[in-house]
């Protein structure tokens, strides 16, 4: 009977879970030796850096080494600037030129292989820039603008000139590529560029389209138009106390009957330091003003006997009709000689 009831059981199956640190029973690799610190790798046998061989050694020893025999290798040739038929000369001192020995040897050891790495090198470019600076200022002619040359009665143009002088930028671009790189030429040759005048002749044309010139001695004026001679008028000048000046001016303001300050002046009598109003019986300045410098212009007079004298307090005195012609022909800016 219990047999029996022992068949009845049910059977029960129990799923055991194996831990994740169980044997692999897979053989183990072997073991491999660390890569040695970078400062103690060595650089590959028949390696050289610019002819240096530098085979075996850390990258600390060679560049020791590339700096002690590379370097003055590499100062021998100076670099050569030939500019308008003269030279000139960048000593490798000079540009301290110098091998960089950690960078080429960084390269040798990552060659890897036999063969040759280029040297890395290194100089001043405030070297570079101060010796094309020197030859720049050497080489260096200015443009010549064009001029109006006056005389009291003539008036010609003298014609710009071209200037030459060198592009220093381009210049020190190509010396310091030529001291960057070992293998390149330090032979250099660079042509002038032309400087062109900033005022040509057809500028001062432009400018002078109407000119003055006053003669004091002869007491004339004379009007040029398009450098050309157009009219001339009889004028008064200062007197002898009171002398009009000399040199050349321009005409700096207008005035339709223009009010007269009156200078502190015993020639000016009672009015003197007053000022009289335009139109005025009392006021000299009759009909038209041109000033010139220092309260000096051209004017009208009631006094056109005085014309062909000295006799102003230094202005330049034209009859009436005269000075209002002159008025619409001469506008602010122009040019005035007196002589």
């Amino acid at each position: 009977m219990l047999a029996r009831w022992l068949l009845l059981v049910p059977v029960v199956t129990v799923a055991v879970a194996i831990p994740a640190t169980a044997v692999d029973p897979r053989p183990a690799a072997p073991a491999t030796a660390a890569d040695p610190p970078a400062e103690d790798r060595r650089i590959a046998a028949g390696i050289t850096a610019g002819g240096v061989d530098v085979s075996n050694l850390t990258v600390f020893e060679a560049a020791q080494k590339l700096k002690l025999e590379a370097t003055p290798g590499l100062r021998t040739t100076p670099v050569v600037l030939r500019v308008a038929g003269r030279s000139w000369r960048l000593s490798g001192e000079q540009a301290k030129l110098l091998v960089n020995g950690t960078k080429t040897a960084q390269a040798a050891l990552a060659l890897g292989a036999p063969g040759d790495v280029p040297l890395a090198v290194t100089h001043s470019k405030r070297a570079v820039r101060t010796f094309v600076g020197r030859i720049a200022r050497k080489v260096h002619k200015a443009p010549r603008n064009a001029t109006l040359r006056m005389t009291l009665r003539k008036l010609s143009v003298r014609r710009s000139k071209k200037g030459r002088g060198l592009d220093a930028a381009v210049a020190r671009k190509r010396v310091n590529a030529a001291l960057a790189d070992p293998s390149a030429s330090r032979d250099l040759r660079q042509r002038l560029r032309t400087l062109r005048a900033p005022v040509n002749a057809d500028d001062v044309r432009r400018r002078n389209r109407t000119v003055i010139t006053i003669d004091k001695a002869n007491f004339k004026l004379r009007l040029f138009k398009n450098l050309r001679f157009s009219k001339s008028y009889g004028v008064a000048v200062g007197q002898s106390a009171y002398p009009t000046p000399s040199g050349q001016f321009s005409i700096a303001s207008k005035q339709v009957n223009p009010t007269w300050s009156v200078p502190n002046s015993p020639w000016a009598g009672e009015l003197q330091g007053s000022t009289v109003q335009g139109g005025s019986a009392a006021n000299p300045l009759k009909a038209r003003w041109m000033g010139i410098v220092n309260g000096v212009g051209i004017h009208g007079t009631g006094e056109e006997g005085s014309i062909g004298s000295r006799a102003s307090h230094g202005c330049i005195r034209m009859r009436v009709a005269d000075v209002i012609a002159l008025y619409s022909r001469v506008p602010v800016g122009t040019a005035v000689l007196i002589a």
